[in-house]
This record gives structure tokens, sequence and C-alpha cells, in this order.
């Protein structure tokens, strides 16, 4: 049985990325033996992806820039004792997944904030118009409904581009159940959709 030729596109893109994190980690061991420079250029690198990765674990868009800010102040006190066994990406996200779940076990030992929800503050936060606003809203929209494992796993294997292995590694899970939560978050989202195009209307039961 002849095996499927993968897409050239796809198989630039792969080592593309690989050469990114392979650069990535470079600045990462470099950084914790005290090189400015690198440890600039390692915040610069990776700050989108940890930002991306916060607000959409929590579906916390206000609160990205506190989390994403905390998980650098973490990341470069550590970065002397990181020895590149791994992607530093993936170390980096490891730590951001740490200030999540920290700001959960805070959140639920003090009393919830009065007015509006997260969306409000997004939409306050940011200028009406802007571009990608409405969809990066909608998409935040969809993810704050998955079930916590399910939306982790989409939003790193999915959103940020982790190898199905690392996220495994990662969140201490085998890499069947990662594979299984995205399917199903996959699933959950494109039920979520078809339900909006169909609208009220059409999903109400015949009367009997």
């Amino acid at each position: 049985m002849t095996m499927p030729t993968p897409a050239r596109g796809t198989v630039r893109q792969r080592l593309s990325a690989v050469r990114d994190d392979t650069q990535v980690t470079a600045w990462a061991i470099a950084a914790g033996g005290g090189d400015e420079d690198a440890a600039d250029r390692f915040v610069r690198a990776t700050h989108g992806d940890v930002r991306r990765f916060v607000a959409h674990l929590t579906a916390d868009h206000s609160g990205a820039d506190d989390l994403t800010q905390e998980t650098y102040l973490r990341a470069l006190v550590s970065l002397p004792r990181f020895a590149g066994r791994s992607c530093a990406r993936t170390w980096l996200l490891s730590i951001a997944r740490r200030v999540v779940v920290d700001r959960y076990r805070y959140d639920a030992v003090r009393p919830r904030l009065s007015g509006g929800d997260w969306l409000d503050l997004a939409e306050r936060r940011l200028p009406d118009g802007a571009p990608g606003f409405e969809e990066g809203v909608a998409l935040l929209d969809l993810l704050s409904t998955l079930e916590h494992g399910r939306r982790e796993a989409f939003v790193l294997t999915q959103i940020i581009g982790l190898p199905y292995a690392d996220v495994a590694a990662m969140t201490g899970c085998p890499i069947g159940t990662v594979r299984s939560r995205v399917a199903r978050a996959r699933d959950d989202i494109g039920a979520m959709l078809r339900a909006a195009e169909q609208g009220p209307e059409e999903v109400m039961p015949a009367a009997s």
C-alpha cells in the first residue's frame, strides 16, 4: 500500500516551525546565561503565543495581559535553570498554564467582582471596528463554553500549534486523551456553529 505524500506546503511549514523552535530555545538558553539581547528576542518571539493561550484558556480577554506578564516574570526568573531538554516554547506555555491554574485557585477563594462578564470587559477594552475584533470575540465566546480540558487541548494544538505529544507531556495526559479532547472540542464548536446558523425558529421541535 502506497502511503500518501505530505503536501509540500505542509512539510515546509513543519520545517519552518522546527527551525523557529530551535532558535527560540537557543535564545532561552542564552538568556538564562545573562544575555539581555537574547532575553528580549525570546520574549518578542513568544509573547503572541502566550497571550493567545491564556486569553483562550481563561476566556478572559481583559485579564490576558496580566496573566501574560506574570508568566514572563516567572519564566525569566527560571531561565537560568532551563537546560533545553524540551522546546522553550513548550516550557514557557507550561508556566503559563500554571499561572492560569493559580489564578483559578485565587478566584475560587475570593468574592466574584460585580458588573459585566468577560465579553463586556473585552468590548470596553478594545475600540469598535478594530480589525478582527468581532471574529476574535466570537471565537472567545465559543471557547468559553467548552469544558476546560477540551478548551485547553484545542487551544494548545489548534491555535498555538503545539504537537500533540508536547501537549500530552505538558498536561500529564496520554496523547490519546489529548486527541480525543480536541476531537470533542471540534464537535462541540461545530454543533454550536450549526445551531447559530439555523437560528431559534429552525431548531424548535415540531408540535406534536
